[in-house]
C-alpha cells in the first residue's frame, strides 16, 4: 500500500499506545464483552496518540480511494500459541484486544452478530484443522473477494484485522479492492444492471442461508460516480443472463485493481467495508501454535439503526 493508506506510528507513539492498552486490560472484570470494560475503552480510545486519531477522524470522514488504512508499529503482545478450536473468540481483555476494540472505538461502535462467532466483539481469525478449503476466516484456501456480511441489511461499515502473528512462510495475503478504483471502467450498460435489483446473496448455515429466502438487492448503490458495494463472490449470484454477465465483468475491474498485503504483527487493516472488498490468498498451517493469527472487530458508524436488531441496547445483533 502506499503511503496515503499507511499510517506509522513512530516509538514514542508506540510506548503511549501500550500504556494506554496496558491500563486497559487491567479495568474489571477484563472481559471485552461487558458493559463496563466497554465504558472504559470508550474512554480509553481519547487517550491514543493524537496524531493516531487524527489520521482515524480523516478516514472515517473520506477513506479514499483505496477503501482501507494501515497502521503499522502498534504494540501487539503474543504470549500463548495461536488458537487453532471452531469458532475461535477473544473474550479476555487483551493487549490485542484492548488495542483493536480502542481503535475500533474511535471510528464507532463495536457490533457482533448473535449467529457468528457466538456474538463475541472481538473474534480469532486462525486456520483451524480439518477446515482448510472453506471459505471462511477458518479456511487455509484463497478467500474470494466480498465485503463483509453482504447477505446481511446491517452490515458492518468498517472491518478491523490486527495482526497477533504472521504465517510461517510470510505468504497469506490480506487482499483489497475499492469500487472506487474500478467504477470508471466498467460500461454504462453494465453498471446499470449492476445498479438494479437482480442479485442475491446466500447467507451462511449460521443465519438460516439459503438463496430461496435471499431478498434480491443490488450490487451498487448511490451514486453512480462513488458507490457503495454489496457482493461477496462466493455467495452472490445474479439472478439472470445479463446480470450474471455484469457480476464477471465487475469481478475483472476489481481484480485489476486488488493489492495485496502480508500484514506483520503490529499491523491493523481497517477496511471500508461500504466501498471495499477484501480476501485471502492461499497459505499453508502447520498447526504448531505459531501460525497466521489475526484479531476481528466489526465496527457501525450509526448504532442507533441496528437499535431493534440489539437486545438491552447492547452491542450484538439478533
Amino acid at each position: 500500500m502506499n503511503n496515503d493508506t499507511t499510517f506509522v506510528l513512530t516509538d514514542d507513539e508506540n510506548r503511549q499506545a501500550r500504556a494506554t492498552t496496558e491500563q486497559l486490560t487491567q479495568v474489571e472484570p477484563r472481559l471485552v464483552d461487558a458493559p463496563d470494560w466497554l465504558h472504559a475503552c470508550r474512554g480509553s480510545s481519547a487517550e491514543l496518540p493524537s496524531r493516531l486519531r487524527r489520521r482515524l477522524a480523516e478516514f472515517r470522514n473520506d477513506p479514499g480511494d483505496h477503501g482501507s488504512l494501515l497502521v503499522r508499529n502498534l504494540p501487539v503482545v503474543v504470549d500463548r500459541p495461536t488458537p487453532a478450536d471452531p469458532g475461535s473468540v477473544e473474550r479476555d481483555a487483551t493487549t490485542g484486544a484492548a488495542l483493536i476494540g480502542m481503535v475500533s472505538m474511535q471510528l464507532g461502535d463495536l457490533i457482533a452478530y448473535r449467529n457468528e462467532k457466538s456474538g463475541a466483539l472481538v473474534q480469532n481469525v486462525v486456520p483451524v484443522p480439518g477446515q482448510e478449503a472453506q471459505q471462511s476466516n477458518a479456511g487455509s484456501t484463497r478467500l474470494e473477494m466480498h465485503i463483509e456480511n453482504a447477505f446481511h441489511p446491517h452490515r458492518p461499515d468498517y472491518v478491523g484485522l490486527l495482526c497477533v502473528r504472521s504465517d510461517h512462510e510470510r505468504v497469506a495475503g490480506l487482499q483489497i479492492a475499492c469500487v472506487r478504483r474500478a467504477v470508471d471502467t466498467l460500461p454504462g450498460d453494465v453498471r446499470t444492471v449492476l445498479g438494479e435489483p437482480r442479485f442475491v446473496t446466500d447467507a451462511p448455515p449460521s443465519f438460516g442461508g439459503g438463496s430461496a429466502a435471499a431478498p434480491r438487492h443490488a450490487v451498487l448503490t448511490g451514486h453512480p460516480d462513488d458507490p457503495d458495494i454489496r457482493v461477496d463472490f462466493h455467495a452472490t449470484h445474479g439472478c439472470d443472463v445479463p446480470a450474471k454477465d455484469a457480476l464477471e465483468i465487475l469481478r475483472d475491474a476489481l481484480t485489476a485493481v486488488t493489492e495485496t498485503l502480508v500484514l506483520e504483527p503490529g499491523d491493523l487493516a481497517l477496511v471500508d467495508n461500504r466501498v471495499a472488498l477484501h480476501g485471502r490468498t492461499l497459505f499453508t498451517p502447520r498447526y504448531d501454535g505459531e501460525d497466521r493469527w489475526l484479531y476481528r472487530t466489526f465496527v457501525h458508524l450509526d448504532h442507533r439503526r441496528s437499535r431493534a436488531f440489539r437486545s438491552r441496547d447492547g452491542h450484538v445483533l439478533d
